[in-house]
C-alpha cells in the first residue's frame, strides 16, 4: 500500500519504457512521472528530460536535485552500470537489480556457471577468450556430428550478439566477428559456445524482491527480422501472450527447478535480485531449459504483459523493492495480447532516418489498439523515424485471434517510408490450439 503519492522517473527511450509510462500513469500512488530521457512519443505522455541513460552521475543528480521518489530503471546498460546502486547511494529507491545481481544479464558467461554450480537446467557449453580455440573447438564440434551450434557475445549486444550457426562455416564466421573483428566491442572479447536446443521458446517475466518470485503471464517473442522466422536476429519483431506452450504443469517443473533455484543461487552468490526477472526458457524434450536471462522487462514482451496485468504497477515494483512481495497481490486479465512491430527498412541492418510517421492517432481511434513509441523523435510538432524498431502495436482481446486481427488492423493505418513489419506474428501459437 502506498501511503503517500510518489515523484516518479522511469529511465529509457524505447517502446519498453513507453508501456512502463502509460502503465504507471494508471497508479494511484503517482504524484508525477518524468522519463529519462524518454522519445518523441513518450514525450507525449509525459515530461521528458534530455539525460543520457548511461550517463549514472548525472541521471543521480537529476533525480535529487527534481526531488524524484522513486526511480525505474528499464533498460540493461543502466544496471550493468550500476546505476541501482548509485541511486540508492543517494537515498533513491529504484525498481531494478544492483550490478553484482544484474551480471546474469551482462555477461553470459557468469549467467552459464551460475546455472552449472546451481544445477539449473540449460544447454551445455564452452567459454573462450580467444578465437584460435573456439575455432578449434568449433571444428572439432561439428566433425564429431553437431548439426548446429550458438555462439554469444559476454556482453551485452543490443540483442545481436547471439548466433544460431547451422553450419560449421557460420559458427566460423560468428567466432570471428565477435572476436577478431570485434564487432560488439568488448562484449565479444569473451563468447559462450553452447549446445543447439530445439523446442518451443517461451519467455517468462517475473516480479522478484530478493525472496519471492512471482511470474508474470507468459509470452512468445518473434526474433528473427522476417516472415517464417528466417532473416538476422533482431530485438524482437513482435510477441503474443499467453504463451499456448506454456502450461501449468510446464509452469510448476519451471517454478521448481528454475525459478526458484535461480533466486536462491543469486542469495548465495551475495547478489539478491530484486526487479523484474526475464526467462528465456526453450521447452526441449528432455524439459524446460533456459537459453537466457534477463534483468529487466522484456522488449516487446512489456508491450503484451503489462496490457494484461490487472494490477496496480507501482505498488509491485515498490513491494520488490521494499521486499514485501506476496503472490497474491500479482493478477492479470483473462484474454491474450499482441504486439507487431514496425521497424525501419534495412533492421537490424542499415536504415534511413527521420521519416515522418503518420497514422499512430487513427491507430489508437477505436480504443482496443494501443500504440508504443521506439525509435522516434519530435521534429517541430510531428514525430519522425529515429531507430530501428520504430513502433510497437499492441491489442488486447478475448482471444489471441482477436488480438492479432485488432494490431494488425492497427498496423494498417501506421505510415512512414520503408516501414516494414511480419506478417505472421502469433501464426506457430494459433497452430498450438
Amino acid at each position: 500500500m502506498i501511503n503517500c503519492k510518489l515523484n516518479v522517473a522511469v529511465i529509457g527511450g524505447g517502446g519498453r519504457e513507453h508501456a512502463v509510462v502509460k502503465k504507471l500513469k494508471c497508479c494511484a500512488g503517482l504524484a508525477s512521472l518524468t522519463a529519462i530521457p524518454g522519445n518523441g512519443g513518450i514525450a507525449r505522455d509525459v515530461e521528458c528530460v534530455d539525460i543520457d541513460s548511461l550517463d549514472v552521475s548525472s541521471v543521480v543528480r537529476y533525480c535529487r536535485d527534481a526531488k524524484i521518489d522513486y526511480v525505474v530503471v528499464t533498460p540493461d546498460d543502466p544496471l550493468a552500470l550500476g546505476m541501482v546502486d548509485s541511486l540508492g547511494e543517494a537515498g533513491i529507491r529504484a525498481f531494478g537489480p544492483v550490478k553484482a545481481a544484474a551480471q546474469l544479464e551482462s555477461s553470459k558467461i557468469f549467467a552459464k556457471n551460475l546455472m552449472k554450480k546451481y544445477g539449473i537446467p540449460t544447454a551445455d557449453y564452452e567459454t573462450f577468450t580467444d578465437s584460435a580455440s573456439a575455432l578449434k573447438f568449433v571444428r572439432e564440434s561439428f566433425a564429431s556430428g553437431k548439426e548446429a551450434l550458438v555462439v554469444k557475445a559476454d556482453g551485452l549486444a543490443l540483442g545481436k550478439g547471439v548466433t544460431v550457426c547451422m553450419s560449421r562455416e557460420e559458427a566460423e564466421a560468428a567466432v570471428c566477428i565477435a572476436m577478431d573483428e570485434k564487432r560488439f566491442g568488448k562484449s565479444g572479447e569473451r563468447i559462450v559456445i553452447e549446445e543447439y536446443l530445439t523446442g518451443p521458446e517461451v519467455s517468462v517475466l517475473s516480479f522478484c524482491d530478493g525472496n519471492t518470485i512471482v511470474p508474470m503471464v507468459s509470452s512468445m517473442d518473434h526474433k528473427r527480422a522476417l516472415d517464417n522466422d528466417e532473416g538476422p536476429n533482431t530485438g524482437g519483431m513482435g510477441c503474443i501472450a499467453p504463451n499456448p506452450f506454456y502450461t501449468p504443469e510446464i509452469a510448476e517443473i519451471c517454478m521448481e527447478s528454475i525459478f526458484i533455484p535461480t533466486i536462491e543461487a543469486l542469495k548465495k552468490e551475495a547478489a539478491p535480485f530484486k526487479g523484474c526477472l526475464y526467462f528465456g526458457l526453450m521447452l526441449t524434450d528432455s524439459g524446460p531449459k533456459v537459453i537466457e536471462y534477463n534483468c529487466r522487462f522484456g522488449d516487446p514482451e512489456a508491450q503484451v504483459v503489462l496490457p494484461l496485468l490487472e494490477s496496480d504497477l507501482l505498488s509491485l515494483m515498490l513491494a520488490c523493492t521494499d521486499g514485501s512481495l506476496t503472490p497474491e497481490m500479482v493478477r492479470f486479465r483473462d484474454g491474450a495480447a499482441a504486439c507487431v512491430v514496425v521497424a525501419s527498412g534495412g533492421y537490424p541492418g542499415e536504415y534511413k532516418k527521420c521519416c515522418p510517421i503518420g497514422g499512430i492517432v487513427s491507430a489508437e481511434s477505436t480504443g482496443s489498439v494501443q500504440v508504443y513509441c521506439a525509435g522516434v523523435k519530435k521534429d517541430g510538432d510531428a514525430l519522425v523515424t529515429s531507430g530501428g524498431r520504430v513502433l510497437c502495436v499492441s491489442a488486447v482481446a478475448a482471444s489471441l485471434e482477436q488480438a492479432l486481427k485488432t494490431a494488425y488492423r492497427g498496423v494498417e493505418k501506421i505510415r512512414f517510408e520503408n516501414m516494414h513489419f511480419r506478417t505472421d506474428i502469433g501464426k506457430r501459437a494459433l497452430c498450438a490450439f
